[in-house]
């Protein structure tokens, strides 16, 4: 009874005979560079591609998207508390318009309810800082997406790669050189390597950027909460209409309040 992959194995033994030179491809049908190598995975490198751009440009975007976001929280958060103390409501609100930062817009949220209830401000600020974090995620969820697909995608063209490398051996009846069928396997392994490098590439980005919005979300958990405590500070009688009064009366109120020590 013959062995079943006797065929397999002398074409095996054979191979091994050969000389190198009979084997390799012709030395004008060897891929040159890494362009060359990428072009042999197929038409999934397409996606690939795509992907790997998406990646980049989200990275990018969101990047510069957090650096103008981050500002100076510290400073930003002392400025505000110092004109709330001394009763400049007016000039806090014009420096939070002026500011621009997550931080000094979900201040003045808490600025422009002087006056209501702080139980009305507190859930104001708080609204406005999950407005604010949820704008700093935005898109962030595409790089886990890609970080996900790439190297699925990159998997999907590897098996169609060794369907398509099997498929000729069947069609030539096991005659086919096995440099055939390893220059298959090799061409099907090009989309395993670029699906797994937007993957890593993604995945990083991702995390990096994941780590910055945190930190930026955790100052300003922080600022709210000192802002706050500020309003629940207990104040001489003479500065309490200042600290609360509606804050389109609190400038023009302040200073009449201390006028008196100013003469005297």
């Amino acid at each position: 009874m013959p062995f079943p992959f006797q065929g397999v194995f002398v074409q095996a033994v054979l191979f091994q005979a050969a000389p190198d030179d009979a084997a390799a491809p012709p030395p004008g049908d060897e891929p040159t560079s890494l362009l060359d190598i990428l072009l042999q995975g197929g038409w999934v490198m397409v996606p690939l591609l795509l992907l790997s751009g998406a990646a980049l440009y989200l990275f990018v975007e969101r990047l510069v998207a957090v650096r103008r976001a981050e500002g100076d929280p510290e400073a930003a958060t002392e400025r505000i508390r110092r004109d709330v103390r001394a009763g400049r409501i007016k000039e806090a609100l014009q420096f939070c318009r002026e500011e621009d930062t997550p931080i000094a817009r979900i201040l003045r949220q808490g600025l422009e309810r002087l006056g209501r209830p702080i139980s009305e401000i507190q859930d104001a600020v708080q609204a406005a800082g999950k407005h604010e974090a949820f704008a700093l995620e935005k898109r962030t969820g595409l790089l886990a997406s890609i970080a996900g697909v790439a190297p699925l995608l990159g998997f999907f063209g590897t098996v169609l790669g060794m369907i398509e490398a099997f498929r000729q051996v069947q069609t030539l009846q096991g005659n086919a050189d096995p440099s055939v069928l390893a220059g298959g396997i090799w061409e099907a392994l090009v989309t395993t390597a670029a699906g797994l490098a937007v993957g890593i590439f993604a995945n990083l980005a991702y995390n990096y950027l994941l780590g910055r919005i945190k930190r930026l979300t955790n100052d300003m958990e922080r600022s709210a909460t000192a802002f706050i405590d500020l309003l629940q500070e207990p104040v001489a009688p003479g500065d309490a209409p200042s600290r609360h009064a509606d804050p389109a009366d609190a400038p023009s109120s302040a200073p009449r309040e201390r006028e008196p020590a100013r003469t005297g």
